[in-house]
């Protein structure tokens, strides 16, 4: 019996999303697309906003949706775009975050150290390709900016792509945090092309002014928030820790293939190379992992006979976060100073032990990159380009400038002023 593959599917932040192609609706039922499922999109963000539980599967199709909404008035607008080219594009954002690992950060400072996803999203769609004998050709093109028509790659990954104006929205929907409500209608009806760039017409400035605004303010209050920071890095420790028991011959619990990735130290070449470790290929080995194995795995760590995984698993798992502090500027070394013999004497440890205890980092936030090969670029009715920052009536430099943050973070217990 034949398998109808034109899907409608319900959003709830677009409504009604139609999946009319049949190789994306394949595309979509492999297991390495399924896995996203399992993937938060905000990772440990459901600590301080409990509704943000969305996952990147959900993501993933919200962005097709609008990539189909922009190559529709693209089209509308005289821009010839082929059924073949709207096929690649849209390929090219469905699968755009498929190399994100269960809580991406932790995971790529631990467990795939120097393995950014981005390069593992790359891997996946080549192995991908590979499967569906080079039907993913064109979007692999498009994704590395390989492809003649330029803006194509800039309607995926640039300043004003699908990517962000989906993440705005959706995370914004989830977590309730209204700053972050963009027009995504609005600034895609107002998209256009010249020679070959991605340019939004001059009637919708103001939209995309409020999109930069709403970026700068989800990442303080929701990507950079002080205590999704707190839980995340505990987590990066809870795995540190427990990589560096595996390594040292220690009996670590953990689902099967995160046993590997914990006990094994897998490159970015076995992933090129596609390796096969303990019988399997080294990319089906990472897009078995998923936020389970992680979850599942320190609520075992709880009950570990060292303190220091214990002790961590515990504090992640019954949410008694590190205290955080955030400074312009460095914190003192007297404080620090304090901070370590203190945790020294409470948890009975010695230096080459206090980074599970402390933590010393820095965050940046920057809105948008006037410098950047990929600008915002501004159409005017006389057919005149100018870049944003200069199109735009209010001062924009506060959304250029980079704004660099101190924070350390400690255990709750030994707080001081």
């Amino acid at each position: 019996m034949k398998t109808n593959k034109k899907k409608i599917i319900n959003d709830p932040v677009f409504g009604f999303i139609n999946i009319r192609s049949e190789l994306i609706f394949d595309l979509m039922e492999h297991p390495y697309f399924q896995r996203l499922r399992r993937i938060k999109q905000l990772g440990l963000s459901c600590m301080v906003y409990p509704g943000a539980n969305h996952t990147r599967f959900e993501h993933a199709l919200g962005a097709v949706h609008l990539m189909r909404s922009a190559i529709g008035i693209l089209r509308l607008k005289g821009q010839e775009i082929t059924d073949e080219e709207a096929d690649g594009v849209t390929i090219a954002i469905l699968l755009h975050d498929i190399g994100h690992g269960p809580f991406s950060h932790a995971l790529e400072t631990t467990l795939v150290q120097g393995v950014p996803h981005e390069r593992i999203s790359l891997l996946l769609m080549e192995e991908l390709n590979r499967q569906f004998k080079g039907k993913l050709d064109l979007a692999i093109r498009i994704f590395t900016n390989q492809y003649h028509k330029h803006f194509l790659h800039q309607l995926v990954s640039s300043q004003l792509d699908m990517d962000r104006l989906d993440y705005l929205s959706r995370d914004s929907f989830f977590s309730g945090v209204s700053e972050g409500i963009v027009s995504s209608e609005r600034i895609i009806k107002m998209l256009n092309v010249k020679n070959d760039e991605l340019v939004v017409e001059y009637k919708g400035i103001y939209s995309v002014e409020n999109f930069l605004i709403a970026r700068r303010l989800m990442y303080w209050q929701v990507y950079l928030h002080k205590t999704v920071l707190s839980a995340e890095y505990l987590l990066i420790n809870v795995l540190a820790r427990a990589r560096e028991l595996a390594l040292q011959g220690a009996d670590i619990f953990a689902p099967s293939v995160l046993k590997l990735f914990l006990y094994q130290h897998i490159t970015l070449e076995d992933f090129t190379h596609n390796r096969i470790i303990e019988g399997r290929p080294a990319l089906d080995l990472f897009a078995g992992l998923d936020d389970n194995d992680i979850i599942s795995s320190v609520k075992e760590w709880q009950d570990n006979k060292d303190p220091i995984l214990s002790y961590l698993s515990k504090c992640i798992i019954n949410r008694r976060l590190y205290k955080i502090k955030i400074s312009k500027k460095p914190f003192s070394e007297q404080k620090i100073s304090l901070l370590k013999e203190k945790i020294c004497h409470h948890f009975n440890v010695g230096d080459d032990q206090l980074h599970y205890f402390l933590i010393i980092d820095t965050i940046s936030n920057s809105a948008y990159n006037k410098v950047s090969s990929d600008k915002i670029n501004v159409i005017f009715k006389n057919n005149k380009v100018s870049d944003l920052s200069d199109a735009s009536d209010i001062d924009l430099s506060v959304f250029s400038e980079t704004v660099r943050k101190y924070f350390i973070c400690y255990p709750k217990e030994l707080d001081i002023k």
